[in-house]
């Protein structure tokens, strides 16, 4: 709950800033007081753009700084959908440059690449390109060099910024710099872009994201007001010396918004996580807040375009232009009132291009299928999301996407290729076939397979980038082996450790075996792990082991460290260690049943009161109805008679489309536990389970006919059944109840 609420206050705190550079470009305050107006515009505004860009480096880069830095996949993800956005809002503006006659003079070439990458297509269309350029160069940077070393570097960069923007006045003054100025103008306008501006603001994103001991509430407050006493003081020295060439760069801008996003960030008193809060906190966190703060920054100068060409056509500049106070506030209205539409619209069109066909006239509902929610599946992302980010120290773990078993029945290539789109690109498998599947459809991250692979199959994990756990030392030679085969080039693997589990890896005591996996030149070693084998109980015993088990984890760590090595990105929990270990949290957090939207009993879902909502459901079609006489039989070996005449529906699926055989009645009229849901009514099963049908009771249910859907897993008017009940009627969990579920159930 608290990282929502802090995430919601940065949602806010965009909207306000997007606000404030709409105020840049229209002098709210000019015929009220010029002086009053230049601090607020001139200075204390400036801290809008910063906001912006050190929200992206807190979310974005700090992955970077880390042993993850080869995942590119967000930052290509990111650079795409910013390149799109800047190009949108260059035809957007297109029209307005032409009848300026922006582009009739010079040299068309040069001019162009000057505009698109350093000035902007607009003249607040250069943060895109500015935002693109820093986050490359921060990237680059991240790959040679530290984080002290690169704040080092982009400082010097602000520095250099500074004497082209609001401190131009020293460096006119300095021939050698005056000279070295005017080249570097005949390459771009002005300093305040990406090469000298954002890529320290960038930097500060990463910094607080990773800082463990960030200042606390008081102090960023505190900070922050004698941070913007200092620049307000700057600004106006500089100003009444004239010294700006333009005045977005300040020195006392930088501890300015690093205080400011501290104290964003800083927890408030009396925080409370209940049911109605977390309600609260998913709507205040909505992203649609920052898409409309996005689009007013976009859409802004076309208002202000419009309300000018409006007010002159009716005679009303006086009122909407001429007067400051109005004029902004009618620009920054309609900014709001279209981004708004803007917002919606895009949704709606999305909604549509992702929008199933009717079930009636879709092919692969005329059986049995299984239908995926996927608004539910973004839901258990952000729940997840939320307890790892609320139970860690920066920086944030990881969600590594358990996709073993089709998605545990789901799914793999759908589910994965969502989770993609959710900014998720970590996954994990339980063999080299179902990492390879992911890769041919196109699944971005990284992939590692829990499971053993072949030797022969090895050649797959190099031509699909798949990352390999290394079960034992003897197999770590074998794949260290494999890679001299193929010019000494390094398999990506992960270490799993045993520390009790008594499956794969290599046992904790054996220390120096894993101390010679680190040895062994031609693996790459991505990541170390162990699996808790009673995360899921509250038994005390069951709990002590756990902590044994973990604290064992800790101490191979240990080990590893005084033998010189750097500790690779490490994970140890699982779904349930999410919400009942939180404590034990490592740098991913491999979850599987919960991200479907339960965990193995329902009595645990609703002991931990996830907040979790199921993503499947599943579906049959009636392939008859009829009448069964009194002392009848159902199905195989008399496994049920009838002791009076009942209506029988027969569904079209049965236990090789993985509904457990035993999900059937006792044999008595009360026709056991097992039922499905028909027209929002309870059908009990009858008999035993078949290969291909199972029948059910539909004697008290009107209006049963040849083709309706019967739900099996799901909701039918006011009812529910759901996997874990299913489970507990067959004496099993849910993960198995959903893995076991056929390839020939369509995917809808």
């Amino acid at each position: 709950m608290k990282n929502r609420e802090y995430h919601a206050r940065l949602d806010y705190s965009r909207l306000i800033a997007a606000l404030m550079i709409v105020g840049i470009h229209t002098y709210p305050l000019s015929s009220v007081s010029e002086e009053l107006n230049f601090y607020i515009t001139h200075v204390f505004a400036r801290i809008a753009v910063p906001f912006f860009l050190i929200t992206t480096g807190y979310f974005l880069l700090p992955l970077y700084f880390t042993s993850e830095a080869k995942n590119k996949e967000p930052l290509k993800k990111f650079i795409k959908k910013v390149g799109l956005l800047y190009a949108g809002a260059t035809l957007l503006y297109l029209p307005v440059n032409i009848y300026a006659g922006h582009y009739a003079d010079g040299n068309v070439l040069w001019d162009l690449i000057k505009i698109i990458v350093f000035d902007g297509t607009f003249y607040h269309l250069w943060y895109f390109p500015a935002l693109i350029v820093g986050v490359l160069l921060i990237y680059l940077l991240s790959r040679k060099f530290s984080i002290r070393v690169v704040g080092i570097i982009t400082g010097l960069l602000y520095l250099l910024g500074l004497l082209g923007d609001s401190y131009y006045g020293i460096t006119i003054h300095l021939p050698f710099l005056d000279t070295v100025y005017t080249a570097m103008f005949s390459l771009f306008s002005y300093t305040r872009n990406g090469l000298f501006y954002t890529p320290i603001f960038l930097l500060m994103g990463v910094v607080i994201a990773t800082w463990k001991q960030r200042p606390g509430k008081m102090t960023s407050f505190i900070g922050f007001m004698i941070s913007m006493l200092v620049m307000l003081s700057e600004g106006a020295i500089l100003h009444r010396t004239q010294s700006p060439r333009h005045d977005s760069m300040y020195i006392a801008l930088i501890p300015c918004v690093f205080f400011l996003f501290c104290f964003l960030l800083s927890p408030s008193k009396g925080v409370k996580t209940h049911r109605s809060s977390r309600s609260i906190g998913a709507f205040v966190c909505n992203p649609h807040i920052r898409d409309i703060s996005l689009w007013i920054y976009v859409l802004h100068p076309f208002i202000i375009v419009l309300v000018r060409g409006v007010s002159t056509i009716t005679g009303f500049t006086s009122i909407l232009v001429e007067n400051s106070v109005i004029h902004y506030l009618m620009v920054s209205l309609l900014s709001c009132v279209s981004s708004i539409m803007m917002v919606f619209l895009l949704s709606k069109l999305k909604s549509i291009s992702t929008h199933h066909p009717d079930e009636t006239k879709n092919p692969d509902k005329t059986r049995a299928w299984i239908e995926l929610d996927l608004e539910n599946l973004r839901h258990n992302i952000s729940i997840l999301r939320e307890k790892i980010e609320a139970a860690a120290s920066h920086p944030t773990p990881r969600l590594m996407a358990v996709v073993k078993a089709n998605a545990y029945g789901h799914g793999a290539v759908r589910v994965a290729n969502e989770l993609n789109k959710n900014g998720i690109f970590a996954f994990a498998v339980a063999t080299v076939s179902e990492g390879v599947e992911l890769r041919k459809h196109k699944i971005k991250g990284e992939i590692l397979i829990l499971g053993y692979t072949h030797p022969t199959q090895f050649y797959l994990l190099r031509k699909y980038r798949l990352l390999q756990t290394v079960i034992d030392y003897n197999y770590a030679q074998k794949l260290n082996e494999y890679g001299k085969q193929i010019s000494k080039k390094q398999v990506f693997v992960h270490i799993k450790v045993d520390t009790g589990m008594n499956r794969l890896g290599e046992r904790s005591e054996d220390i120096d075996r894993i101390i010679g996996i680190f040895q062994l030149q031609n693996l790459q070693i991505c990541g170390i792990y162990t699996h808790l084998s009673t995360l899921d109980s509250h038994e005390e015993k069951e709990r002590v082991f756990v902590k044994q088990q973990a604290d064992e984890f800790t101490r191979v760590l240990s080990q590893i460290k005084e033998y010189g090595y750097t500790i690779p990105p490490r994970h140890l929990l699982t779904s349930y260690g999410v919400f009942n270990h939180p404590d034990l949290m490592g740098d991913y957090a491999r979850v599987g049943i919960a991200l479907y939207g339960m965990l193995s009993r329902q009595e645990d879902t609703d002991t931990y009161n996830t907040g979790l909502r199921p993503v499947m459901s599943l579906k049959a079609r009636v392939s008859a109805v009829k009448m069964l006489p009194a002392n009848a039989t159902v199905g195989y070996g008399f496994s049920f008679r009838a002791m009076k005449e009942m209506k029988i529906a027969i569904i079209s699926i049965g236990y090789a489309d993985g509904i457990p055989r035993c999900y059937s009645s006792d044999g008595s009229l009360s026709c056991g536990n097992g039922y499905v849901l028909v027209n929002g009514h309870k059908a009990p099963t009858l008999g035993n389970i078949c290969m291909d049908m199972m029948i059910v009771d539909v004697s008290e249910i009107d209006d049963v006919d040849q083709g309706d859907i019967a739900v099996i897993i799901g909701k039918s008017g006011g009812l529910e059944i759901t996997a874990c009940e299913i489970a507990a009627q067959t004496n099993t969990i849910a993960n198995e109840i959903l893995s076991r579920l056929g390839e020939r159930l369509a995917r809808c």
